[in-house]
């Protein structure tokens, strides 16, 4: 017969394992930005690497030429071609039941109760602090470079190995609101000097059909932005909405909120996003990937351990922006 450590094993393996993707999918539903990428594919499966490189395009071509009759053609090489060079970032989740709590809850129906109480935790668990690595800057230990990182408030910074100091096609645009704390006083002027704002730095984002897709707000500059909209509200499509997501319309962009915690500032942003140009590239056999159960040597317990390995990449920054609220 097989004992409640057994059966424990079983149950999480049946319920997890079997839905491979449950881990992912319950992180991309909860993070606007995430589900965006996911619908366009822009989560990549790598095989592997040293880092995970991102081949850029940096200049035109040198050899369009204007000619006539028998003139001489440029046939020299271009390099047009570079790469940005992104480490790999590690996550490990684990569900963990001691010998104490299992054996309490031998019993079928406590057994599920358990199983289902520590998959919920699993699943809210990566969810909540995936989200925050998303935004982040990367300075925590072993973390993602987040949009933060990506999306510098002087528009510069060393991302994917590139410097932008140095390498200005690198830089990502950036624009501070005008006016002093302006979010943290809404009305109407500072709602359409808000939207005035907005306007100018879509512009220095749109090239030809390229544009943002996505506008990711902090509190008070999605109030803000909505308090300007109150008369003109238009909703984000129907397919984010049927994800679960609330949100409006900025032009052709979706406009969604998400919580300051996951901004991990008290300063306000708003993140402009071409996804065209923005993936998540993670290890083929690391996508909260479930290994094999553990049994520690010194301890009466189950560990069940989930892996995720990779980072959030760009092919460019010039299309990428942000708008912020340094008060």
């Amino acid at each position: 017969m097989a004992g409640p450590s057994t059966t424990f094993t079983e149950m999480v393996s049946t319920t997890l394992r079997n839905s491979a993707n449950e881990v992912a999918d319950n992180v991309s539903k909860n993070n606007a930005f995430l589900n965006r990428l996911k619908k366009k594919n822009k989560i990549r499966n790598l095989d592997g690497g040293t880092e995970i490189q991102v081949q850029l395009e940096y200049a035109e071509n040198n050899t369009y030429q204007r000619y006539a009759g028998l003139d001489t053609l440029n046939t020299n090489g271009s390099d047009v071609v570079t790469s940005a060079k992104f480490d790999w970032a590690q996550v490990a989740l684990h569900v963990v039941s001691s010998g104490k709590e299992l054996r309490q809850n031998s019993g079928k129906f406590a057994m599920i109760n358990l199983v289902k109480t520590k998959k919920g935790n699993a699943l809210k668990t990566a969810a909540n602090n995936f989200s925050v690595d998303l935004y982040s800057d990367g300075s925590l230990s072993n973390q993602i470079g987040g949009l933060a990182n990506i999306l510098q408030t002087n528009g510069q910074g060393t991302v994917g190995g590139i410097d932008s100091a140095t390498w200005t096609f690198w830089r990502n645009k950036f624009l501070e609101a005008t006016g002093t704390n302006l979010a943290a006083s809404p009305s109407a002027a500072n709602a359409a000097s808000f939207k005035a704002d907005m306007n100018k730095l879509w512009l220095a984002l749109t090239r030809g059909a390229d544009k943002p897709d996505i506008i990711t707000f902090s509190h008070d500059f999605y109030s803000l932005y909505e308090l300007g909209e109150q008369q003109l509200q238009r909703y984000m499509d129907a397919d984010m909405a049927q994800s679960g997501f609330i949100g409006l319309k900025y032009k052709t962009a979706d406009v969604i909120f998400d919580d300051n915690t996951n901004f991990t500032t008290t300063a306000e942003k708003g993140y402009f996003l071409n996804t065209d140009y923005v993936y998540v590239d993670q290890h083929k056999e690391a996508q909260w990937t479930q290994d094999d159960e553990k049994k520690p040597v010194n301890q009466d317990a189950v560990v069940i351990p989930f892996y995720w390995m990779g980072n959030l990449v760009t092919s460019n920054r010039s299309l990428q922006g942000v708008l912020f609220d340094a008060a």
